[in-house]
């Protein structure tokens, strides 16, 4: 009967089994555990796509899924929450700038690689970009700088791309940086801001799973990777560490969000403090 219920308040039928089967595919495929108080999210989000598609249910649309393998994309892109700001969780930025770098060039060293794992629409990319370039009293400006930025939503990719910005998400940022690494938009551009060109330089944005393979390179001096593996179970979450630091060199560096905790998972990160991890092994 409470199935019955469901199904009547909505304009496109739902069942348990449908979120069930929804929320399998998105396990298999990208490693995200969708929890029973979200299913009416998940309804919310996919059935927009139904109504583009003009499907009349949901196992009309997993059919479409299982013949279009181009339609995965818009199904990620429907399924995931994308959550960012520029300098979130600032003292990642401040340890960046003041510990990790001067540590770099005190070993001689010049190049840096590093790794921005789920960027979103690319706020945190630009804000490691930004720390490494000018937060710093190190000069890297003759530094060689390579910043892989990924995440699976080809959509919020293409805004982090762009490094086009409403004034109203930059508004946080200090006068300086503003001035320094942004161009106000004017005539139709007007109550928008751009990255500058020499800042986007530097990163290297493109589509990753990261439940599938990485074409992201090893020996990574530091990898951002926070707020993404509160999506997914312990076991998933364990061997996406183990991933991590098979391409982190030793001694570098491991970030996650607040609320995730691998010393529970790991012994390959030892945390060092403010959520901050060195692999050790």
């Amino acid at each position: 009967m409470a199935e019955q219920l469901v199904s009547m308040e909505r304009d496109v039928p739902f069942t348990q089994a449908d979120f069930n089967k929804m929320r399998g595919i998105l396990y298999d495929y990208a490693g995200i555990t969708l929890a029973d108080h979200k299913r009416d999210m998940a309804y919310n989000r996919l059935v927009r796509r139904l109504r583009e598609l003009k499907l009349s249910s949901f196992s009309e649309y997993f059919s479409y899924l299982d013949q279009h393998g181009d339609e995965f994309s818009h199904f990620i892109n429907s399924m995931t929450t994308n959550l960012t700001a520029f300098f979130r969780e600032k003292h990642h930025f401040d340890f960046l700038a003041q510990e990790l770098l001067p540590e770099l060039e005190r070993s001689g060293q010049r190049k840096l690689k590093a790794w921005s794992a789920g960027c979103s629409i690319g706020e945190e990319t630009y804000s490691i970009a930004i720390a490494m370039r000018g937060m710093s009293k190190v000069d890297t400006s003759g530094w060689d700088i390579e910043l892989h930025a990924t995440d699976i939503d080809s959509k919020v990719l293409e805004t982090a791309q762009r490094g086009v910005y409403s004034l109203e998400r930059v508004k946080v940022l200090p006068d300086s940086i503003k001035r320094r690494w942004f161009l106000k938009g004017t005539g139709q551009q007007s109550g928008q801001a751009m990255v500058r060109p020499e800042l986007k330089k530097i990163v290297k944005f493109h589509q990753l799973n990261l439940m599938q393979g990485w074409n992201i390179p090893d020996s990574l001096d530091f990898v951002f990777c926070r707020n993404v593996m509160i999506y997914f179970d312990n076991e998933t979450q364990a061997r996406l560490l183990d991933r991590m630091a098979d391409v982190v060199k030793p001694g570098g560096y491991l970030f996650v969000g607040h609320s995730e905790s691998p010393f529970r998972l790991t012994k390959r990160f030892r945390l060092i403090g403010k959520t901050i991890y060195q692999r050790v092994s």
